[in-house]
């Protein structure tokens, strides 16, 4: 029988906080769902620890290559027509799967939907900012500066992921940021608004914490929506606007380490953002790219 929903938890020498996650899916209410896990490499015993849980969840191990890659090898191995994400240090509400499988089923336009969530820092729980906060409808515009889908409160149709290609694998951070750019520019954002989900943070493994100035993973996502021919004359307004003003932010903090050059490529990308021509696009996505991996490159 085929599930109506594939749920992918992607981890890397996470052990203890993956296996809570997994319990937190194992105790849903709903049978509708096969429960993947894509091991990303890990070194901490994660493997040994999968192997005990037995058939209730379908495991592949690859060799490490970060987030994307290993949520994209996911919904590659996903059968069912919704694909939910659960990062591995996050936790979901029994009901969860149940209640947001409902409203999707009751909103068959919706390609996109998440539930609010309760945020725990350090083992207590914050309230988030109100930039963060989550709302329903057409959020592109308020998205460009702030993430305001949360991974692990998402369900996506996996024919609309698939048609998309994925998440940018290139994107060591800010890969959810990106994928979700490009699905909101025509579509709507769905909300359940129950805090159905726990996202845990303030640990030394995050993301966050690991990958240093990651607002040059979003220049990247920014310049490549410039080339989407589905983006409006007055979405590419805010879109040139809001990338030139990482640019300038992300540029000032290279120039006070002394990393001229890069300095310079940002400062330029700001400058002339608005009047690429397709060849010039091209040309700074190529920069963009080499300059995350410092590698060098010209055009």
């Amino acid at each position: 029988m085929t599930p109506e929903v594939s749920v992918i938890i992607p981890t890397y020498n996470r052990c203890a906080m993956l296996l809570e996650a997994i319990d937190s899916v194992l105790a849903r209410t709903t049978e509708a769902l096969e429960l993947i896990v894509i091991d990303d490499g890990s070194t901490d015993g994660t493997e040994k620890e999968l192997t005990r849980l037995g058939k209730a969840i379908r495991i592949e191990r690859i060799e490490h290559g970060g987030p994307a890659a290993a949520r994209n090898r996911g919904v590659a191995a996903a059968r069912a027509p919704l694909i939910a994400f659960l990062d591995s240090d996050d936790l979901w509400a029994p009901t969860k799967l149940e209640r947001q499988l409902a409203f999707m089923r009751a909103n068959p336009a919706c390609a996109i939907s998440q539930t609010d969530e309760i945020w725990i820092r350090n083992g207590r729980r914050v309230n988030p900012g109100v930039r963060h906060r989550k709302c329903a409808g057409d959020i592109f515009i308020d998205s460009l500066r702030t993430c305001l889908i949360s991974m692990s409160a998402t369900i996506i149709r996996a024919d609309l992921f698939r048609s998309l290609g994925g998440f940018d694998e290139i994107m060591l951070a800010a890969e959810d940021y990106d994928l979700w750019l490009r699905i909101l520019i025509d579509h709507e954002a769905g909300l359940l608004d129950e805090p159905l989900v726990t996202r845990r943070g303030g640990h030394d493994d995050q993301l966050s914490a690991t990958t240093p100035a990651i607002d040059r993973f979003r220049i990247l996502s920014l310049t490549k929506l410039l080339t989407d021919d589905r983006l409006s004359p007055e979405r590419r307004t805010v879109v040139v606007e809001v990338l030139a003003e990482k640019c300038r932010i992300y540029a000032g903090g290279l120039a006070r380490r002394g990393r001229i050059e890069q300095a310079r490529l940002y400062e330029r990308i700001a400058d002339q953002a608005q009047n690429w021509r397709a060849a010039e696009l091209a040309c700074a996505i190529k920069s963009i790219r080499s300059a995350l991996h410092e590698i060098p490159h010209e055009c």
